[in-house]
Parts: C-alpha cells; structure tokens; sequence
C-alpha cells in the first residue's frame, strides 16, 4: 500500500474530512531548493498541493495530520492501462493493415500499414485513458492512523 501524509482542513460532521496533501517530485530536490531544468518547469506547472474529501468514521480537528493509504494495484492496472493498451493498439492496427494490404493485393503496403498502426495505438490509447479515469474516480484513499497536530 502506498502511504501519503495528509492535513485535515475540515471535518464536516456527515462522513466526510477534507485533506490537503503535498505534492512530492520524484527526485525530492525540488523542495529542498536545490535548482534545475526540471524544478522550473515543475514549479511553474504542477500545482503544489491536492485537496480532496475522504470518507471517515471519526471527526477530526483542522491541522492535525492523517496517514493515507492507497493500494499499489490501482496504480499499476492504471499504469497498464495507458502505456500497454496503445502498445496493443499499434499491432492491431498493423494487422488490420496487413490483413487489407493482403485482401487487396496491394503492393506499397507500407503506406496503409503506418496510418492504421498510429489510428490503432490512439485509439487504444484513448480508450485506456478514460477506463484509468474511471478507476482513479472509482478508488478512495484510506485513512490508515492518525498522528495528531503537526509540530
């Protein structure tokens, strides 16, 4: 289960706590204000934290923070999704191609082959996206402990 750290913004007493968690970078050098290439163009368009409602059974103070949890198959079947499903889709539409070039006797199949492998793998693609969408909707965090007030 991959694991975040969340401050509670609001509880508002039906069901539901309001979160807000930082945003982290891959390398971490971002936050520690060391500069590079990647750094600018994160900072300029990557927001810098998330906020987003979760389910709980307890009522929680503003600022006291949260251990969330979210398991890692969602992640990957999302991951699989968008990056192997237009991998699926260019040989698709290569055998399609493949399968008209041969039905018809053409002789430049390249020509038909190169436009059905692109319209494949962008179909695929599209399709992935939205079925990774449909998860990430699908899929709520988990609150796993509470560690009290920040210091």
């Amino acid at each position: 289960m991959m694991e975040e750290m969340a401050k509670v913004l609001e509880s508002d007493g039906k069901g539901w706590v309001t979160v807000e968690v930082q945003v982290k970078n891959a390398c971490n050098h971002c936050d520690n204000s060391e500069s590079c290439g990647t750094s600018a163009v994160s900072k300029a368009f990557s927001p810098k934290v998330q906020r987003f409602s979760i389910p709980s059974d307890r009522q929680y103070q503003a600022g006291e923070l949260l251990k969330l949890g979210l398991p890692e198959s969602v992640l990957l079947k999302a991951a699989a999704l968008v990056y192997l499903l237009p991998l699926l889709g260019l040989f698709f539409g290569v055998a399609v191609a493949s399968f008209i070039t041969f039905m018809f006797n053409l002789t430049s199949g390249d020509f038909v082959v190169i436009p059905f492998a692109i319209a494949g793998a962008l179909l695929f693609w599209a399709k992935g996206k939205k079925m990774a969408k449909r998860m990430e909707d699908d899929t709520q965090p988990v609150i796993i402990s509470h560690l009290g007030h920040s210091i």
